[in-house]
C-alpha cells in the first residue's frame, strides 16, 4: 500500500462538477493498493499517517501529528501510484489492484484512519473521473509505502 500525503492549508475534490470533499488545514492523502496488501500494511500506514509529525509546533518545527492539530483528511483513490515505467514510456499498471481487491481495502483504510483520528474522514470516490485541488503547505509531501515498513 502506498501513500503520497500532503500536507495542505485547503483541499477539495470535485466530481462532474460536485464538491464532493473539502477540508481546510489537513492531509490529502493519495492512496495506491496492491494486490497483496493485507490488514496490516492498512493498520501500519494509517498509524504512520494519523502521528506522522508533519506539523510545525510553537517554535516552526515540524513536530505535530495530524491527530495533535486536529486536522481533516481526505482520502483518494489513485492506482497510477503503483505505474512501472521500466518498459517503454506508457506506464503499465499492472501492479495496481484490482477494484474487486482494491475496493474493499480502499473502503477499510478510511475506516481504520477514521478510528485512529476519531473523527471523520472525507473521500474522493472509487474510479471515478476526480478533479483534485489544493494548496499544499510547505510544501510538504512525503511518499509512503507499507512494503518498506521497516
Amino acid at each position: 500500500m502506498r501513500a503520497v500525503i500532503q500536507r495542505v492549508s485547503r483541499a477539495s475534490v470535485t466530481i462532474d462538477n460536485e464538491k464532493v470533499a473539502s477540508i481546510g488545514s489537513g492531509l490529502l492523502i493519495l492512496l495506491g493498493i496492491v494486490n497483496d496488501d493485507t490488514q496490516e500494511d492498512i493498520q501500519w500506514l494509517s498509524r504512520k499517517i494519523a502521528n506522522l509529525r508533519v506539523f510545525q509546533d510553537d517554535n516552526g518545527v515540524m513536530n505535530r501529528s495530524l491527530l495533535e492539530v486536529d486536522g481533516d483528511a481526505i482520502v483518494v483513490s489513485q492506482f497510477t501510484l503503483h505505474a512501472s515505467t521500466k518498459k517503454g514510456n506508457r506506464p503499465s499498471y499492472i501492479k495496481a489492484a484490482k477494484p474487486d481487491i482494491a475496493i474493499p481495502l480502499y473502503d477499510h483504510f478510511v475506516k481504520q484512519l477514521e478510528g485512529d483520528l476519531n473523527k471523520a474522514v472525507q473521500t474522493g470516490q472509487f474510479g471515478a473521473d476526480m478533479k483534485v485541488e489544493l494548496l499544499n503547505d510547505g510544501p510538504v509531501t512525503i511518499i509512503i509505502d507499507s512494503k518498506n515498513s521497516e
